[in-house]
């Protein structure tokens, strides 16, 4: 998983195949690179739960926002093996 700083990366950076890149945290938001096999987690399904029900399909990074916090991210990231 790549970690990067949310105003400082341009969206266009290259993400490699098999991973997508989304946006967590509180008010700063972080942009991660996760890989796709992150969706079949239950526990990350219900972070995108949230996320539907806080932004509906209009994020405003334009990309999915994950309403947690930085810290409870990378930590749930861990365990599913995405870093």
């Amino acid at each position: 998983m790549a970690i990067c700083n949310g105003g400082s990366t341009p969206a266009s950076m290259d993400i490699p195949k098999v991973y997508f890149a989304i946006y967590v945290g509180e008010r700063e938001k972080k942009r991660f690179v996760v890989p796709v096999s992150i969706l079949s987690q239950p526990r990350f399904q219900g972070l995108l739960h949230q996320s539907e029900q806080e932004f509906g399909y209009n994020h405003p990074m334009g990309g999915i926002t994950i309403p947690c916090s930085e810290d409870v991210f990378t930590d749930l990231a861990s365990h599913f093996g995405a870093f």
